[in-house]
């Protein structure tokens, strides 16, 4: 199978943000303009031959075409070995796990998170390196510098491969597998939490759940954990079946756009939680009967009891929070005995720290939490947690809260959201 070289010409807007390339999916849609930035990206890593990746998204609009994509590049480049998620589908929590549990080079991640799908959205691609992280400050600025610059791509003539079964097979010298998306994932989560004692919680005729993908990648994964592997029954889940246009909505889990979730949760006789997560997995709202939790008082919560959940029995590190969420943690911190850390807005900041064996928790105001376990913000690893402890503290959300509150002491902030603003007038 002979590579093809293809003249390009730069384009000038492909400077990666905190979380990768986010534009509209027209302006993917552009010839070269995708292949561009992978391209750039293999150059910035200084060639992939060799190499192990994965590849995945959330399933929006334009995810499996641009897999497609990739595929092509990466046997051009002399890519090793590509694991492909089922369809396409790869949670952002997920393609973290499976990066570090296969010892891979890094991954692509298709998504654009939070942000509205369909023809007329948005779309989204970055890399993650070998820690299962986001790709740092340097990898991100040499990408966009060699995308300023670059005059041609490789790539293969091949029609597009089977996404949707699982299976092994060559593309050339190329390895690929399409791989269970949720599996690894189910079973890490697995080995941080108590199973058993969650599902006797969410089988109690008296406790009442409801989660909501709003159509968007956690819709498989939601079904195998909360159902499969805890019993929960199908009525717990609302919007898990995944659209390319997020059922029309706008997938961010917080009280404007989770409208289903909330009407439920702030009306007589609510379920004593609900969930919510994003696009790509990664955020996440904790509501309880007619009660909000707030990212950083949840944060918080989960540091100062995570002394009592399986995988953390051996305490903490540290714990870290961005800059924007508030104190609610360095109180927590302080009475642990342990240093609290500050960063820029922007996961791949608590990776560093993680990586350097500095902290175990962290967390933002923009609904994302997480731990050591993996290199990103986890949404379903923040459901899971809430439930283990409703299960042990056989406490409602509120009095979870209420209580942290009483002994620590209630922080407030106030969060404004611009969106769609032209970045120039921002």
């Amino acid at each position: 199978m002979e590579n093809i070289t293809v003249a390009t010409k730069p384009f000038s807007d492909q400077r990666p943000g905190t979380s990768g390339l986010r534009k509209k999916v027209v302006l993917f849609q552009e010839p070269h303009y995708l292949e561009n930035f992978v391209q750039a990206t293999f150059d910035a890593l200084a060639g992939v031959n060799g190499k192990q990746l994965v590849v995945g998204g959330d399933g929006r609009f334009y995810n499996r075409e641009a897999l497609q994509t990739i595929v092509r590049l990466a046997a051009a480049n002399g890519v090793k070995k590509l694991l492909i998620g089922q369809s396409g589908i790869l949670s952002t929590p997920a393609a973290s796990c499976i990066i570090r549990k296969y010892n891979l080079d890094g991954g692509f991640i298709l998504s654009a998170s939070h942000n509205p799908g369909g023809p007329h959205g948005d779309f989204g691609i970055k890399f993650n390196t070998a820690n299962g992280g986001p790709a740092p400050e340097k990898i991100t600025e040499t990408i966009y510098q060699k995308s300023l610059s670059l005059d041609r791509y490789l790539t293969i003539e091949s029609p597009d491969i089977d996404i949707d079964t699982q299976n092994c097979f060559q593309l050339g010298a190329m390895t690929i597998e399409i791989i269970d998306p949720v599996a690894d994932y189910a079973d890490l989560m697995m080995e941080l939490f108590d199973f058993p004692e969650i599902a006797k919680l969410l089988q109690d005729k008296d406790f009442s759940f409801l989660f909501d993908a709003m159509h968007a990648v956690t819709g498989p994964y939601a079904k195998e954990i909360f159902c499969k592997r805890l019993g929960a029954t199908e009525k717990s889940l609302i919007n898990c079946t995944v659209k390319p246009d997020f059922g029309g909505g706008h997938p961010d889990p917080n009280l404007k756009y989770a409208k289903d979730l909330v009407k439920v949760m702030f009306a007589e006789k609510a379920p004593a939680l609900g969930a919510a997560s994003d696009g790509d997995g990664d955020r996440n709202m904790i509501l309880g009967d007619n009660f909000f939790v707030t990212p950083s008082d949840s944060v918080a919560i989960i540091a100062a009891n995570a002394h009592l959940i399986k995988g953390y029995q051996d305490g903490l590190k540290g714990v870290a929070r961005s800059m924007p969420t508030s104190c609610a943690l360095d109180a927590v911190a302080k009475e642990l005995k342990i240093e609290c850390y500050e960063t820029p807005t922007g996961w791949k900041f608590f990776g560093n720290l993680l990586d350097a064996g500095k902290l175990t928790i962290c967390g933002e105001e923009s609904f994302g939490t997480s731990s050591d376990h993996i290199r990103e913000k986890d949404g379903l690893w923040t459901v899971l947690f809430w439930l283990n402890l409703m299960a042990i503290k056989k406490l409602s959300v509120k009095e979870i809260v209420e209580a942290h509150w009483q002994y620590f002491g209630r922080n407030y902030y106030s969060r404004h959201d611009y969106e769609e603003v032209e970045s120039e007038a921002a």
